[in-house]
């Protein structure tokens, strides 16, 4: 097992890793930038090392000096969390170089699926369904006018090296693409300091399913189940459960088999999450794999009991995965509702001083965060504040428990997205299942 750990990452992930880290007794190291002299991962941290000025692309996104600071500490090994440098082969080839272990896949199996073009042919190759769309990254704008001939609008421009909803757009019709193009594009070189883009048949109204998975260094795999990611704004999830309600123990099977067959293909190490759409029909589509934790992650762990970041450092130092998949029991019912500093009306970034916080506890639930009273919330990076996790024995226990911890929860200081999943848990669509990836924007539109 590793010795010490460099934690390449800010906000709640971080401290989520540095406290994995603590129950397997290994020592840890936080980066961080200028505005986030104050966070909570910096304190809880066995050390800490500033990397530069707030701006993600100065300091969080700065390979070389989050590598010179793992050298000048002596860590053996980098998790890199989510976002940021997570995806990014580069770095992992870096790590490798410098003799740090990098708690992930291999540079190799992050550059195959971290092209979603790539990833898609991976997919067709292992006979998983995938949407009509680019087989390659589009090369300019004439090329993306043949390729959406080709595909027939609606359809959905993605960033090539990202996801979490950024580099991605909408077309409807063709006086859009141009435009949509430029903008997709623009976001991605932005996050991921990739601009390349593909073109994918658009699904108006699917359910968002996505598959956990574990693999070791050996090749032994499991997945874990799936969660519902259908409740999103902009493309980014707000509220996640497993199991999902809208799959059947046929679907369920075929899906975890299928997400194992492309992780196995790309020869898979550590956590993933393959995710797929599901058509009302009940066909399901590969769409993407993430490479990473994901921020839903803990979801998975309420209804396993499997600590999903403690498997990633123990693959990562060369352990075996020790399960198989009749190891793995889905026990209850999980939701998970992720709190941003945002506009619950316009979805807009409220940064701004913790006046005051009190988070919720008892029976079923958990929360994940980095925030406290007296945090100042910056404007320079995601707006999630916290994650709100319920556990029950059925969906409706979870939900009235998310229901009691989200009224107990108090944020003062800026404003957050809490009264919108308040409207979400009462709403007779989702409370008998019937949800998608347009249902937030139905609900919106009920006001």
């Amino acid at each position: 097992m590793f010795s010490k750990v460099l934690i390449a990452n800010r906000g709640e992930i971080a401290v989520r890793i540095i406290r994995a880290c603590q129950e397997l007794d290994i020592r840890t190291v936080a980066v961080y930038s200028q505005a986030d002299r104050q966070a909570l991962h910096v304190e809880l941290a066995d050390e800490a090392v500033c990397i530069g000025a707030p701006p993600a692309s100065q300091s969080y996104l700065k390979l070389d000096r989050i590598i010179s600071a793992a050298g000048i500490v002596g860590a053996d090994a980098i998790h890199p969390g989510y976002g940021f440098l997570a995806e990014n082969p580069h770095f992992a080839e870096v790590c490798e170089q410098c003799g740090i272990a990098f708690i992930g896949p291999s540079a190799a199996s992050i550059r195959l699926m971290g092209d979603k073009a790539a990833a898609r042919r991976a997919a067709e190759a292992e006979g998983v369904p995938v949407l009509p769309g680019s087989r390659h990254p589009v090369r300019d704008l004439d090329e993306a006018k043949r390729l959406a001939r080709e595909i027939g609008f609606p359809l959905i421009i993605k960033a090539s090296a990202g996801g979490g909803g950024k580099g991605m757009r909408v077309v409807t019709g063709p006086d859009d693409l141009e435009s949509a193009l430029a903008t997709a594009a623009a976001e991605a070189a932005a996050a991921f300091g990739d601009a390349a883009v593909y073109l994918e048949r658009f699904l108006p109204d699917p359910r968002h399913v996505e598959i956990q998975i574990l693999m070791d260094g050996e090749g032994n795999g499991v997945h874990l189940g799936e969660r519902d990611c259908s409740i999103q704004r902009r493309h980014q999830k707000l509220l996640e459960e497993a199991p999902s309600p809208a799959l059947s123990e046929t679907q369920r099977r075929a899906m975890g088999e299928s997400a194992l067959r492309i992780a196995k293909a790309a020869g898979y190490r550590n956590a993933g999450t393959v995710e797929f759409l599901l058509d009302p029909r009940g066909g399901y589509f590969f769409v993407e794999m993430n490479t990473r934790v994901q921020v839903e992650h803990p979801v998975t762990e309420m209804v396993t009991g499997l600590d999903i970041v403690k498997a990633q450092l123990r693959i990562a130092s060369g352990e075996p995965l020790g399960l198989c998949q009749a190891d793995i029991r889905v026990l209850g019912h999980s939701l998970e509702c992720r709190i941003n500093a945002e506009d619950p009306e316009r979805f807009l970034p409220s940064p701004g001083l913790l006046t005051a916080l009190r988070l919720p506890g008892g029976p079923g639930v958990r929360v994940d965060t980095h925030a406290y009273a007296g945090y100042l919330v910056p404007p320079f990076y995601d707006s999630l504040l916290a994650k709100v996790i319920a556990h029950g024995r059925t969906r409706d226990e979870a939900v009235r428990c998310m229901r009691r911890a989200l009224h107990e929860m108090r944020v003062e200081g800026v404003k957050t997205t809490i009264p919108v999943h308040q409207r979400i848990l009462q709403h007779p669509d989702f409370l008998a299942g019937r949800t998608s990836t347009q249902f937030l924007t139905r609900l919106l539109a009920e006001r």
